[in-house]
């Protein structure tokens, strides 16, 4: 007799997951003390942490390397920062916090006005406790980042200011991992570390694209995957440059950012469509998750260098609350506590379900077409054991025999019924196993998304 069982959540299953979240969120505590910015040692840093757990290849480019239209900038490190008041006192120091700090403030070493130091000082007149994220990648100046409540604080007299930093030709580091598959089409999975000590934008993205690729690797995979772990935008921009020719292996991909707090998922599409849109959407909407779907727009995350007409890969970015509509967003309240463990495992799950349906996709031919085949005798109907709905295995069964024409991907069928992929699949492996189904002669077409990639250098 032939079963098909439905899995369901048990305790030991829930206790992995506890388990799963708290090793992503002791990892992210860890970052949280590095200086990140778009270049430096806190991104080098970064990375050579994730190498614990996957095989990272880390890549240098040199200052001054044309990206498209924009050039690597100089590479900016920092050591330290602090305001001395007029009585003698420290009343800034960059050893508190990596905010402090403007990135890529040039350094500065000298006393000042409280009108002059106040003319570069940055501050949040509506959260008065908190310490804003400010930078200045690409214009040349010197700042420091204060509550507004110290600011408002400060008694006229001379400042002694001092920010050791330098700029300097160096390089541009990011990460990449690439695990072929059996198949050479390709899937990119791309997070940003260009942040100081932001825990939720984006040390949440960084730890679970992370685990993902560390799960990932231990398992066999028909598709191909790539992580990337680059700064924002000029990293980005800079990995496309430098693979502007393996594009068109690529079918689709995802960014992954602010995915620890605790707010529902939101998914933005891709800007044309495709298969990594369809197959995120369904897995929401199949999970009873809350969640949100938002259309594409040139704004946000790096999924629009990615969706960029010259090199059209359709990439959507999962998140959870949106970048800038939380009050903790860029301050010194996204910190560790702000992350949930749970929140961490949810998202790393729903990767998984991603993932399960793009990698687990197939085709088939029912072997039985003309009418019904008789289930009962084959062990198929009403005796489909398991813990499980016996209901929905069985209406996914006849979901599978119906549509399985060489036609209609398990994921098509999925898609059309309403069920989970998971379900599907696991029918279309009983019903296999019956000898009910043959896999179709060639796979099918509506994983690859036929995206013409832009061949500029």
């Amino acid at each position: 007799m032939i079963s098909t069982v439905i899995d369901q959540p048990n305790a030991e299953a829930v206790a992995d997951s506890r388990i799963r979240g708290d090793e992503m969120h002791s990892l992210l505590r860890r970052l949280y003390p590095i200086c990140r910015s778009i270049t430096g040692d806190g991104v080098r840093d970064t990375l050579r942490i994730l190498a614990e757990r996957i095989p990272l290849r880390i890549h240098e480019v040199p200052s001054g390397t044309p990206v498209f239209d924009w050039t690597v900038p100089p590479e900016w490190s920092i050591r330290g920062a602090t305001v001395v008041g007029p009585a003698g006192k420290v009343i800034l120091d960059f050893a508190d916090s990596t905010l402090h700090v403007m990135g890529y403030s040039e350094p500065i070493d000298a006393r000042v006005p409280l009108d002059v130091l106040r003319a570069h000082l940055h501050s949040i007149e509506s959260q008065p406790d908190l310490i804003p994220y400010r930078t200045s990648f690409y214009r040349r100046t010197w700042g420091l980042c204060a509550s507004h409540r110290l600011v408002e604080s400060l008694e006229p007299g001379e400042y002694d200011v001092r920010i050791d930093s330098s700029l300097f030709d160096g390089s541009l580091t990011y990460g990449e991992l690439r695990l072929p598959g059996d198949t050479s089409e390709e899937i990119l999975i791309s997070t940003h570390v260009c942040h100081p000590s932001l825990a939720n934008d984006n040390l949440s993205g960084i730890v679970v694209v992370a685990a993902l690729a560390e799960e990932l690797r231990r398992r066999r995979r028909r598709l191909s995957y790539r992580f990337v772990f680059v700064p924002s935008t000029i990293g980005a921009l800079t990995w496309l440059s430098r693979n502007v020719d393996a594009l068109r292996g690529f079918s689709s991909g995802l960014v992954i950012a602010g995915v620890g707090d605790a707010g529902g998922h939101t998914y933005k599409r891709s800007r044309d469509g495709g298969r990594m849109d369809r197959t995120v959407i369904h897995a929401l909407q199949t999970s009873g998750r809350s969640h949100a779907v938002v259309d594409f727009v040139p704004w946000g995350y790096d999924e629009r260098q990615y969706n960029s007409p010259g090199i059209g890969l359709p990439v959507g970015l999962l998140s959870r609350t949106p970048h800038g509509t939380y009050p903790e967003y860029h301050t010194s309240a996204d910190d560790p506590d702000f992350v949930q463990p749970s929140s961490l495992e949810d998202t790393l799950a729903l990767c998984r379900t991603i993932i399960d349906t793009l990698d687990g996709d197939r085709t088939y031919v029912n072997r039985s077409p003309m009418g019904e085949p008789q289930l009962g005798r084959r062990g198929l109907y009403a005796l489909l054991g398991g813990t499980g709905d016996i209901a929905t295995a069985e209406l996914a069964s006849l979901w599978v025999l119906n549509l399985s024409d060489g036609e209609h991907s398990l994921f098509d069928i999925a898609e059309r019924a309403g069920l989970p992929f998971a379900v599907i699949s696991a029918a279309a492996d009983a019903l296999e196993s019956a000898e009910l189904l043959s896999p179709a002669a060639s796979p099918s077409s509506t994983v690859t998304a036929g995206v013409t990639h832009g061949s500029q250098a």
